[in-house]
């Protein structure tokens, strides 16, 4: 029973930090290429990456 209690840390490559990048020049080709509506998204995509690796960030730091 003592294993399951446990703490394990997490894991590094999460690819958060890569998925954003790829959205985000995503969105600059489309931003380039006119499609305004695939630029926007792709950026709201490439923002709540980046939140979410900082937040996983700053949890991994503190365990």
């Amino acid at each position: 029973m003592k294993h399951l209690l446990t703490a394990v840390p997490l894991q590094p490559g999460g690819g958060f930090l890569e998925l954003a990048l790829l959205f985000l020049v995503l969105a600059v080709v489309a931003g380039l290429a006119g499609l305004g509506g695939v630029a926007g998204l792709s950026m709201r995509i490439a923002k709540i990456l980046v939140v979410v690796f900082l937040v996983l960030m700053v949890v991994s730091f503190l365990l």
